[in-house]
């Protein structure tokens, strides 16, 4: 399995990776025994002498309108017949160095299905010219230029393409979908729904992973527009401008034009996605009305679909592979219909495998759980259902310093370590109480599942005008004091003048987690995560209240597991 490594870049592959990717590429180029045989070393020869056999590869150069070059590749069946037209697949690169040589390991599955292939780089990515617009207009404007060129090529079957991209692709391929009706079917894995709530979530920067897309980006080749967006973002300047960039981008913008096309839409997303907001991509998913299918799994931003970019098995691209046969009519997959609804795995269970019709049938009926203020000499507090618990006070110290829990250690890497079975332990004992205050449930009687959409209520009274909270809701074993995260989020308020109580009542990620007998649920309250940009005035403080009328509370989708 391919693995990341270490390295200021979350998304960075290993030096092995990059090898086989390398290896993969010149034995493409050159089929000779000698490039394939190279192969062997990492199990995959068999596969490209075989493709070698039915598809032929290309790597291109397609000129845009402006004269923009796009570098891409293309793959096209052997041996067709006279007449004989094929499905088409175009898949536009993640966010990564090797741009669209990310793909490569997926040509042998596609073309043993009868696909035509054509991989590029966005403009501005990778060895494609011209400025990265961060899938704008320009981009989608490239995207159906693309077509353009592969409608000339006789081998194209016009009226089935699709589009199938992760990440950054994911949201290429969905962008131009809404835009151009030619596409007859998308799948698009760690897809994001909405670009806006995924830089600001409750009014808080998501800093950490808008610096990493950043420096992914590489500022020197963004454009202009883009450039004043970054520029905008890192100040606080969240104007009618960034506003506007991240609207045009935002696929949950265009539900009208894929309801009124009835495009067959496969996306993907992540529990623990650090990048894109899940909550956005279930939107765009409870929004659409044609064929659709929503997969979310253990991890983080581009764990589940790794494997299957590289050429093995993951439910990204197997749902992938089944959905562009159901609705193009190759035969790249297992010959399995594509599930429709939503399909699921919850944590920490890569073996699970869930299956709901939508949404609503999905998430739990919720529970709720009311804070209580910390008896006399302690300095944690209960949450129970039971009765509102009002007129208390909790009262913790803003500074710029993180606490034993956060959101992440990692971007990616932490996900990916959950994903092979060993999710980050918290140690909440540790939790310096000055900078949070912690709630803690009674062991729970039998083993229960968090499943649905979870929303915490508490009165905020800073000292200063403004503040920044992270709630993070954990499961502990009351046995050793470990805790692994089963979700989270971010609330920052801006208030007229310091001093004011204001009552905010806002989401945590969804969340599917099951929690074994003998467990504690713990929502832990801080000011400050490396992950978010916080409006805290050095050193502080944050008031937490419960007045009668808006007692403080934590709704949970909590149920028996059945």
């Amino acid at each position: 399995m391919s693995t990341y490594v270490p390295s200021d870049n979350p998304f960075a592959l290993s030096a092995e990776d990059l090898a086989r990717i390398d290896a993969i590429r010149e034995a493409l180029l050159d089929p000779s025994p000698r490039r394939i045989g190279r192969l062997d070393q990492w199990g995959v020869a068999d596969e490209y002498e075989i493709y070698a056999e039915i598809a032929e590869y290309r790597e291109v150069r397609i000129g845009m309108a402006d004269g923009t070059l796009i570098d891409a590749a293309l793959s096209v069946p052997r041996n067709l017949a006279p007449g004989q037209t094929c499905p088409t697949v175009v898949l536009p690169a993640p966010l990564i160095g090797i741009g669209r040589n990310a793909y490569l390991g997926m040509l042998p599955r596609w073309s043993r299905g009868g696909y035509a292939v054509l991989a590029y780089s966005q403009r501005g990515l990778a060895d494609s010219d011209g400025e990265i617009h961060v899938a704008g207009p320009q981009d989608v404007a490239d995207a159906s230029e693309v077509i353009d060129w592969l409608a000339g090529h006789d081998v194209v079957d016009r009226d089935r393409i699709g589009f199938f991209g992760s990440s950054y692709g994911a949201g290429t391929s969905l962008l131009v979908a809404a835009k151009d009706q030619r596409v007859k079917a998308v799948a698009g894995t760690s897809a994001w729904g909405d670009l806006f709530t995924s830089l600001h979530e409750n009014g808080t920067r998501h800093l950490k992973a808008f610096e990493a897309l950043v420096q992914l980006f590489g500022e020197e080749r963004c454009s202009k527009e883009f450039r004043r967006v970054i520029e905008k973002i890192r100040a606080n300047t969240i104007d009618d401008e960034v506003r506007e960039f991240a609207r045009v981008r935002s696929p949950r913008q265009y539900l009208e034009a894929y309801n009124h096309a009835r495009t067959p839409i496969l996306l993907t997303t992540a529990w623990h996605e650090t990048i894109f907001s899940v909550p956005a991509v279930i939107d765009l998913f409870s929004g659409l009305t044609g064929a659709k299918s929503l997969l979310v799994q253990v991890g983080d931003h581009g764990n589940g679909e790794l494997p299957g970019l590289f050429g093995l098995i993951s439910k990204p691209t197997e749902m992938a592979y089944r959905w562009m046969d159901h609705h193009l009519g190759g035969s790249a997959g297992d010959g399995a219909t594509p599930q429709f609804g939503i399909r699921s795995e919850y944590m920490h269970n890569l073996l699970s495998d869930l299956s709901h019709p939508d949404w609503a049938s999905y998430a739990l009926p919720r529970r709720r759980f009311h804070l209580a203020g910390a008896a006399a000499g302690q300095g944690d507090a209960q949450m129970a259902d039971g009765q509102p618990q009002a007129d208390w006070s909790r009262s913790i110290r803003a500074a710029r310093q993180d606490i034993e829990v956060l959101v992440a250690p990692k971007l990616v890497q932490t996900g990916l370590a959950e994903r092979v079975g060993m999710p980050h332990v918290y140690k909440t004992a540790e939790v310096d109480r000055e900078l949070a205050a912690i709630w803690t449930t009674a062991p729970l009687e039998q083993p229960m599942r968090v499943q649905g959409d979870l929303e915490v209520r508490v009165t905020v009274k800073p000292v200063a005008k403004n503040a920044t909270i992270v709630a993070y809701l954990l499961d502990c074993d009351p046995a050793t004091g470990r805790a692994a995260i089963i979700t989270n989020a971010p609330y920052t308020l801006t208030n007229e003048q310091a001093g004011q109580a204001t009552t905010v009542t806002f989401p945590l990620q969804p969340a599917h987690y099951v929690l074994a007998k003998g467990r504690q649920l713990q929502l832990v309250i801080g000011t400050h995560d490396h992950f978010f940009a916080d409006a805290n005035d050095e050193a502080s403080t944050i008031e937490l209240i419960s007045p009668k009328g808006t007692e403080s509370y934590l709704d949970i989708p909590l149920s028996p597991l059945s």
